[in-house]
């Protein structure tokens, strides 16, 4: 009977050991779940959700690299500044939110899609070239759909949208395919129209990256 209450004291030792071992590892475990959603949370635009620079140039290598027929598409908001000047940031918040929901909704749940900074966005995505000519003009229509707030309000928007492909710009080098999109866009600057990257737009003049004289690139940082 005594070997027997020894085994279970034993036993029972062993078990309040390995409960006890167990509290610090459950804590550590809550820790880096909390840790990982902060660091995910970090990667994404508090704004828009989009992804944030840095984040998105990931994934866009990545499908750079994996997909032959792939497309970078710049998407820059029109007249941006006078709906802050004239309605209110918070109604310029609405406008950009509803561009990144819409950017979103265009490029499937596998692009990757981010904010850049400001009014400007950019999408990576898997898609042939002829895919990218019908799907375009798409993409406008829904960018020049107007945004209701939720005040009834109605705000007129629009963006200019230039994309280039690969086999165009003959490198899969993301800076180059973007500046190539940078220039493509500022050709349809307020046309209505988006605009294809062609040959001439990838020996367009740069700064840092971005198309030489518009806004920004007189300051180092990093391309876009």
């Amino acid at each position: 009977m005594d070997s027997v209450l020894r085994t279970q004291a034993r036993f029972g030792q062993r078990a309040l050991l390995l409960t006890t071992a167990a509290v610090p590892l459950t804590g550590w475990a809550v820790h880096a779940v909390a840790l990982h959603k902060r660091l995910a949370a970090t990667r994404r635009d508090p704004l828009t959700g989009l992804l944030r620079r840095d984040s998105y140039t990931a994934r866009a290598r990545r499908l750079l690299t994996r997909h032959d027929d792939v497309a970078v598409v710049l998407v820059d908001q029109d007249h941006f500044k006078a709906v802050n000047d004239t309605m209110g940031h918070a109604a310029g918040d609405a406008v950009l939110a509803a561009t990144a929901a819409r950017l979103t909704a265009w490029a499937g749940p596998r692009a990757s899609v981010g904010r850049l900074g400001g009014d400007e966005f950019a999408v990576v995505l898997k898609l042939s070239a002829g895919r990218l000519e019908q799907r375009l003009p798409q993409l406008v229509r829904m960018l020049h759909t107007p945004v209701v707030l939720d005040d009834g309000r109605t705000i007129d928007v629009g963006a200019s949208v230039g994309a280039a492909t690969p086999h165009v710009v003959g490198s899969r080098d993301l800076s180059l395919l973007q500046r190539a999109a940078d220039a493509a866009l500022y050709d349809g600057k307020h046309t209505g129209q988006a605009i294809l990257a062609a040959r001439q737009h990838v020996t367009v003049p740069s700064i840092n990256g971005r198309r030489a004289g518009r806004p920004g690139t007189s300051v180092w940082g990093r391309a876009a």
